[in-house]
């Protein structure tokens, strides 16, 4: 199996559309089981996608409308034209940049059992880019979540709480777990988000037998400004100690182009 776990940034890039097909191609050429999408955006204003082109598409209870730059419907869409059939969905947590839905996704090559989305952040006002939640999938080989979480010293909605609430829900499922995401803590910190996490999580990064230096953001961002090297802030957690074969830093300019403020990670399971 292989997993792709990527905040996307979408539609806040320049040449946001020659990046979607950048992440198109790779995807093509990959051909990810699990793909895990964060800072997935739509414009507020647009209109909604007709229901007969969201056939591979499964809402959660309380899921937001689809509509037609959701930017992981337009890259499933481009996918699916390209012979690439994922069943997807989204859920939108906040307003972004003042204009967008803005949520996360999860693609699955294996048809999606069920959903499952639930906050993570104490706050839940629309209006409050801190507003966090998870999103799941139930697919045949486990439960796969994508998260974009907060950050650890925040004052307003700290990760260790928000952490809290996922365990909340997490323990009460059962067989395999893969956690893909932005967790907004650095593998570097002592005794913040990171170790807090890999008390109870493998961290796939530290299982593979191949692996790089592992960064996700290399240069200043939007909620690390003061950062002056590589971070490595976005992983794959597993609930078990899987055997991987891989664990691999993409869309960083050397293994296929930049398409984001963060690049992503790639992982190979042998399953």
């Amino acid at each position: 199996m292989k997993f792709l776990s990527l905040n996307t940034h979408s539609w806040m890039e320049d040449r946001a559309l020659e990046k979607l097909d950048d992440i198109c191609n790779a995807v093509l050429h990959h051909r990810f089981d699990v793909i895990a999408l964060q800072e997935v955006n739509q414009l507020m204003t647009s209109s909604p996608v007709e229901h007969a082109h969201l056939d591979a598409f499964t809402a959660s209870k309380d899921n937001h409308i689809v509509r037609q730059d959701n930017f992981a419907f337009v890259l499933q869409q481009k996918l699916a034209e390209k012979g690439l059939h994922y069943y997807w969905t989204w859920d939108s947590s906040h307003i972004g940049y003042d204009r967008y839905d803005e949520g996360t996704a999860l693609l699955s090559l294996k048809p999606i059992q069920s959903v499952m989305s639930f906050f993570v952040s104490e706050n839940r006002a629309y209006d409050d880019y801190k507003s966090r939640k998870a999103v799941g999938i139930q697919t045949e080989s486990g439960w796969h979540f994508s998260l974009h979480l907060g950050w650890w010293h925040d004052d307003h909605d700290p990760f260790a709480a928000q952490w809290e609430r996922c365990s909340a829900v997490l323990d009460r499922l059962c067989g395999p777990i893969f956690l893909l995401g932005d967790f907004n803590n650095p593998a570097s910190r002592k005794q913040e988000g990171y170790e807090l996490v890999t008390e109870n999580w493998f961290d796939t990064y530290q299982l593979a037998a191949q692996k790089d230096k592992g960064f996700t953001v290399a240069e200043a961002i939007d909620g690390w400004t003061e950062n002056q090297g590589g971070l490595r802030i976005d992983y794959i957690f597993a609930n078990q100690p899987v055997k991987t074969i891989s664990s691999k830093v993409i869309f960083n300019g050397e293994n296929e182009p930049i398409v984001s403020d963060h690049f992503g990670v790639s992982v190979e399971f042998d399953q």
